[in-house]
This record gives C-alpha cells, structure tokens and sequence, in this order.
C-alpha cells in the first residue's frame, strides 16, 4: 500500500513538473488550489478550482492538488479552529443553550422540515464567523503553500537540469 502511495505520488509530482510554466506560476497555481481547498466554499472547492484553473490557463494537476490539500481527517479541526478565530474576531457569542439545542435537533429525523429549520437556526449566527475565519485561514496557507511549492519546483528542476533527468525525456530505445 505504502508503495502504491509512492508511485501515486511520484506520477502527480511527475505531471506537475512536467509543465512548461515557469514555477513562480506553478507555485501560484498550488497556492491558488490550497486556498480554494481551505475557503468557506465547502463542496464547492473542485467545480470552483477547475472553472478558475480554464479561465486563468493554470496547471490543473497543480490547482486539484492545492485543493485536495484539504484532507478528511483534518477538515473537522480545520473549520472548527477558523470559525472560533472568526466568532473571536467579531466578537460572536453562542447561546449558552447550544448544546442542548443542538441535542435536541439530534433528536429530530433528518427527513423532517423541523431538523432542517434548526440546523438553520443554529447555523445563522456563525454564518460570518465561518467566513472570516476560514478565509483568513485560506489566505495564510496559501501564501505558505506557495513559498513552500515555490521553493520544491525551483530545486526539482535545477536537480533535474543538473542531473540529465528530465521528466520529458524518453527511455532510450532497445535494439
């Protein structure tokens, strides 16, 4: 499994390297997919990415990447931690009764009109904290994410330059 990961790995590196952009725009196209995968647009990260990907003609391996950056384990903790930034940073306050409303919802059938209007009801104030938190979160990785992808396509080419392993090059032929 863990070699199955590897190869997996080295084909997306391959197909990200394998461009002919210069890495201060591969680097823009990772950081731009990391903060879609991280902004408040859950679920709509992947149609957003490649829609913006066409229109601004970037490296589509690179901007999916940045996307799926975002992993299932750590989405939960993620949104949690940046919406209390942003109910901190606007000064939100939750009902001291959340939990138990929120134990009472539980209770209701998610095919009722009923659950649905108190998952609304508990969701509306922090609708902004969610917003402002998690853009700001997305914006701080992204800026990360590109030094840090800047950095790995500068040295992946120049060791590639310097080696006479380039990606495009083809196996020599047999005789």
């Amino acid at each position: 499994m863990i070699e199955a990961t590897r190869a997996l790995t080295k084909r997306w590196l391959d197909a990200l390297l394998h461009v002919h952009d210069t890495p201060e725009r591969t680097a823009r196209a990772y950081a731009l997919g990391v903060f879609l995968g991280f902004s408040p647009f859950l679920g709509l990260h992947t149609i957003i990415a490649i829609a913006l990907a066409f229109m601004l003609r970037l490296n589509r391996v690179a901007v999916l990447l940045g996307v799926y950056s975002n992993l299932p384990w750590i989405i939960g903790a993620y949104y949690l931690a940046t919406t209390m930034l942003g109910a901190a940073l606007l000064r939100t306050t939750l009902p001291p009764d959340l939990s138990e409303r929120l134990r009472d919802m539980l209770q209701l059938s998610v095919r009722s009109r009923e659950f649905w209007h108190e998952v609304m009801r508990l969701a509306s104030p922090l609708l902004w904290p969610y917003t402002v938190g998690s853009l700001i979160g997305a914006t701080i990785l992204a800026a990360i994410a590109y030094r840090m992808a800047l950095a790995f396509v500068i040295r992946r080419r120049r060791h590639q330059t310097t080696t006479g392993n380039a990606l495009d090059s083809k196996p020599p032929a047999s005789a």
